[in-house]
């Protein structure tokens, strides 16, 4: 699984250098606001300022391109507000506790973030390989998903954050549509009624890269322009971060992604689930 985890309070320059301190490894900067360390003890680790403006090397869904200079500037000009994020190279499981080390190594040099800011969230997200790409398996998950989301929202998100600062909720037709018993498409026909239902990235399960991975053209004339990275990974965007908390661990967000994992690999209780809720909104 690799981990994103946004903050606060330093550059990406500074956390580059920071985590290459710590985990030894070379600084290698992409431009002026997206540093690289390739060869840590804990693999690769990048932090880059999270606006894709900053970054007018990188083509892909932007309409229209600065020029160096001006993308420098207005890096600068939005590190007040604007996250930094740290983004890791896929760790095996056990070796997640990792990424607290690297927090750890942030917060020492100075970077902060309390879950939100007066903008918006700083997201934890994780980037799970699935078990298989085949269409039984990612619907599973994601009827799994659907099912527990309202807790999982509960669980992993303070009393502090305001509706507006969440992604937004499934359309509760899809919802309904998904975690039916008899709902098991073949892969085109799941990207189909995904993409119709759920055109943003703004879910907290956010399927595109993984669609995008699949069916490239489809997305891609659906979404021209939106911010989409083509990866084969369940992209699970809802968990805050908290890196000023000495005390904070991605290890609770983990917990409830891995009841999902459980819950998908057991068909009786996807059913048993599925009753619950129907008779709930009975």
């Amino acid at each position: 699984m690799g981990v994103e985890v946004e903050f606060l309070g330093i550059s990406a320059r500074t956390a580059a250098q920071a985590l290459a301190r710590a985990f030894g490894g070379t600084c290698v900067e992409e431009d002026p606001h997206a540093f690289h360390v390739p060869d840590t003890a804990i693999g690769r680790l990048s932090v880059e300022l999270d606006a894709r403006h900053a970054h007018p090397q990188r083509e892909a869904g932007l309409r229209f391109r600065l020029n160096p200079a001006v993308a420098a500037w207005l890096g600068m000009a939005l590190g007040g507000v604007v996250p930094r994020e740290l983004i890791t190279a896929p760790l095996p499981f056990d070796e997640l506790h990792r990424v607290d080390d690297a927090v750890r190594a942030l917060r020492d040099a100075g970077a902060r973030g309390a879950g939100t800011t007066w903008l918006g969230s700083l997201g934890l997200h994780f980037n799970i390989d699935p078990p298989s790409l085949d269409a039984d398996t990612i619907t599973a998950v994601l009827k799994a998903f659907l099912l527990q989301n309202a807790q999982l929202r509960r669980e992993t998100t303070g009393p502090g954050l305001t509706p507006a600062f969440l992604p937004a909720s499934y359309p509760d037709d899809y919802v309904r549509r998904v975690v039916a018993p008899d709902y098991w498409p073949d892969l085109p026909t799941l990207a189909e009624d995904y993409l119709a239902a759920n055109p943003t990235r703004n879910r907290d399960l956010d399927l595109l890269p993984l669609f995008l991975h699949l069916f490239p053209a489809r997305v891609r004339a659906a979404l021209p322009h939106e911010k989409i990275g083509s990866r084969a990974v369940f992209h699970y965007r809802l968990p805050q971060a908290h890196v000023s908390d000495p005390a904070w661990s991605l290890a609770g967000a983990w917990n409830g992604w891995a009841g999902v994992e459980a819950l998908a690999g057991d068909r009786d209780e996807l059913l048993r689930h599925w009753r619950s809720l129907h008779e709930r909104a009975a």
